[in-house]
């Protein structure tokens, strides 16, 4: 795959199986306007056409991740701000939703390296990945509350999924500013480090040593199975493993393990 930009606000570079894809918008402190929400939904379209990927690291380019929604750029255009909180057809988000949830749809695993500002919609992108990797002093807000909204860009999924509801309504009503280290002990992000980048790296080196079919089964089946009905956990185990034990990868894993040699891995499937 070839270097991309999408909208001239997404960057999307590939290095061997990794796909890079950076907020290209420095200036503004990668703040979001509607070119890059568009340029990140197909940023994402086009990664999961590539079977070859086996991890895209998100990051932002210039002084901070992201800044959140570019207000100003926003609403020049009421009426098409109004039209992409609709639902069109069968879709389950708009484009607000779509460009946070759109990571978590994506088969294999999305590692978030943050830095600078992390404020209101950017947090939520950053929510939608797998993992998120941060510096000590980056800076977290749900912001929403300065402007008299609230977090509408699936916020109130990913945030029940990290924190207990008191924390997370403390953040959501008050926008409090929280440095990284804040953030881990509150569980928004991962872990924190010097250098987030070579940790999301590594973590890519232990991904790609596994089978890229389990992997993806891995993301999807706690993905759907975490809120569900035991019943239905249940039967979402026993519906994944019986496609991998369908699968070539899954033996190459078992004669990897019984020859003790690292292991050869076709494309995911």
């Amino acid at each position: 795959m070839q270097d991309m930009l999408f909208r001239n606000r997404v960057r999307l570079h590939c290095k061997d199986d990794i796909a890079y894809v950076s907020l290209a918008r420095a200036d503004k402190h990668n703040g979001i306007d509607r070119d890059m929400m568009v340029g990140l939904v197909e940023a994402c379209r086009a990664i999961r056409k590539n079977r070859d990927l086996r991890a895209v690291i998100l990051t932002g380019e210039g002084e901070s991740f992201c800044a959140g929604l570019d207000f100003p750029a926003m609403t020049r255009k009421p009426v098409r701000l109004m039209l992409d909180f609709f639902k069109w057809g069968v879709r389950h988000t708009n484009l607000f939703q779509k460009v946070c949830w759109c990571w978590r749809e994506l088969p294999i695993p999305v590692i978030a390296v943050i830095h600078g500002r992390c404020y209101g919609g950017g947090l939520q992108i950053a929510l939608g990945a797998d993992f998120r990797f941060t510096r000590p002093d980056c800076e977290f807000s749900v912001l929403e509350i300065k402007w008299g909204l609230v977090p509408d860009m699936t916020g109130t999924v990913t945030l029940r999924e990290l924190m207990p509801i008191d924390q997370a309504k403390r953040l959501t009503m008050t926008g409090e500013i929280i440095t990284g280290t804040r953030a881990a002990e509150l569980n928004l992000v991962t872990d924190v480090c010097e250098d987030p980048m070579a940790a999301a790296e590594d973590l890519v080196a232990a991904l790609r040593s596994r089978s890229p079919d389990a992997v993806s089964a891995g993301k999807r089946l706690l993905q759907n199975a975490w809120s569900a009905s035991r019943e239905q956990a249940f039967d979402l185990e026993s519906r994944e493993q019986f496609r991998l034990l369908r699968g070539g990868n899954q033996r190459e894993a078992m004669r990897a393990n019984f020859e003790k040699r690292p292991a050869t891995f076709k494309p995911r499937r």
